[in-house]
């Protein structure tokens, strides 16, 4: 029988519960396997929000990466930015978002607006 599932308080605890999550990975849905496998899924979510969380990307790698998945240029960003001086001052890092921009990038590219209103990381100078 298997062990009983308790909270993950440690590292040990953690690397445990993912080789078990590796040994029931692909068990159905409402079998014993399968409920200890969501069950040890959570437990390992929440180990991980609390220990190991991962910061939101910056406002302006989101936005590269999302031109990079739709296939889009910087001309394309003109519209929800403005004239392509700004589309460079922007992705650059030179120039913030504006509230209105950063309306119009999340209405037209999708991303959430939590993400863009965040801080850009400035890169360090060459």
């Amino acid at each position: 029988m298997a062990a009983s599932l308790r909270p993950i308080r440690s590292e040990s605890d953690y690397e445990r519960a993912l080789e078990e999550l590796d040994r029931l990975w692909g068990s159905p849905t409402g079998t014993p396997k399968g409920d200890r496998l969501d069950v040890l899924a959570t437990l390992i979510d929440a180990y991980e929000s609390q220990h190991h969380p991962i910061d939101p990307p910056d406002p302006i790698d989101a936005i590269l990466f999302r031109m990079e998945q739709q296939g889009l240029t910087r001309k394309d960003l003109e519209p929800m930015i403005g004239s392509r001086t700004r589309v460079a001052e922007i992705l650059n890092r030179k120039r913030g978002l504006s509230l209105a921009m950063i309306r119009r990038l999340a209405a037209d590219l999708g991303i959430a607006a939590e993400i863009l209103i965040r801080p850009t990381r400035r890169r360090p100078a060459a």
